[in-house]
């Protein structure tokens, strides 16, 4: 006889932490659900599909962000329902004055939020964090739902959703949210993504209709012209190899966005193709932002090297073991050499 073992989505909270939960979000109407500046698929599944559960709950919900999503993301269901708190500061402004819960998705800390940090810190409502994140600041919130071991934050607003008795009433569009939340923040499940949970959770998924093979179409296979004369000439002109080809780094200046007709979301993955290079362990982007006078800066890396610690040690940011980011407030020619004097702090673990 053969006995299968079956796999239980575990619960991630207590009873009594689920309770809380459920009274707090019952004792409120009015509902902000807000994500990090420069929201990515994460942040954006996340937050589309926490604020239809919470619709379905009979609140009055409305999504905030500090700017615009990747275009790659508008066909997301329901993506209409954004407001950008950059381009509507006033009327962004009154809607968080109004709220009486504040769900804070995919981020640790209202330093995420630059501009509109301040807004949300002077908000009186309460606020939850629902996050993967290291360290978050528990001084700014209510209730902190924080587990950094998890594939993404769609992953929790799932496992929440689970857990409140809302799946069976989950409808496909939000499903599609959060599957396009969990495979944007793994890369196509190609890193975070061993629990077998994970693939529990998109059977789960499947069974509410969602089209994984579209989705992933819908993401990874929309480029433009430009955008692939982009990525060879990052590729053929602008990546440089260190520490015997374990690292690489590449810029990209305003003037180069330029002259690709460069548009939200570009820059998207570029970062990940210098790791198919045979025993390249970090990939460091540098690229020059089109609205503030920073670098940003994004680093991947393979196996146990520790992408997040150098992110807090040398660009004033952080993330996961394998994918991290940050930022840095001087010109690109400076960005390249603090990345090879992390490189070369880094050079044991290469």
């Amino acid at each position: 006889m053969i006995i299968q073992n079956q796999l239980i989505l575990k619960p991630i909270l207590t009873e009594q932490e689920l309770f809380s939960l459920l009274q707090i979000i019952q004792q409120s109407r009015k509902v902000v659900v807000c994500a990090h500046r420069g929201p990515d698929g994460d942040a954006v599944g996340s937050s589309l599909a926490w604020a239809e559960y919470l619709m379905s709950l009979g609140k009055q919900v409305n999504v905030i962000m500090p700017n615009p999503y990747p275009d790659f993301l508008r066909w997301l269901p329901n993506s209409h329902i954004i407001q950008y708190y950059l381009r509507h500061e006033a009327a962004a402004q009154t809607v968080l004055n109004e709220a009486d819960l504040i769900f804070c998705l995919d981020f640790n800390g209202l330093n995420r939020l630059q501009e509109m940090g301040a807004a949300v810190s002077r908000a009186k409502a309460d606020r939850i964090i629902i996050d993967h994140h290291l360290n978050p600041d528990t001084a700014m919130a209510k209730m902190v739902i924080s587990y950094p071991d998890k594939s993404s934050t769609s992953e929790l607003v799932f496992r929440l959703i689970h857990q409140l008795g809302g799946f069976d009433n989950m409808t496909r569009q939000c499903a599609t949210c959060i599957y396009t939340g969990m495979m944007t923040d793994t890369g196509g499940f190609t890193y975070n993504s061993n629990d077998p949970e994970i693939y529990e959770i998109i059977s789960l998924l499947l069974t509410k209709g969602i089209d994984k093979d579209k989705i992933y179409r819908n993401v990874f296979n929309v480029y433009s012209v430009d955008r692939i004369r982009l990525m060879g000439y990052i590729m053929y002109e602008k990546l440089q190899f260190h520490a015997g080809n374990r690292a690489s780094i590449f810029t990209l200046t305003r003037e180069e966005m330029k002259r690709f007709n460069f548009i939200r979301g570009d820059a998207e993955g570029l970062v990940n193709m210098p790791l198919q290079v045979k025993g390249m362990r970090l990939s460091i982007s540098l690229r020059e932002d089109t609205e503030r006078d920073v670098v940003r800066v994004s680093l991947r890396s393979v196996d146990d090297f520790p992408c997040n610690k150098m992110a807090e040690q040398f660009f004033y940011g952080g993330g996961h073991l394998n994918a991290s980011g940050g930022e840095l407030p001087f010109p690109l020619d400076e960005a390249v050499r603090t990345a090879e004097r992390a490189i070369a702090a880094f050079a044991d673990q290469l």
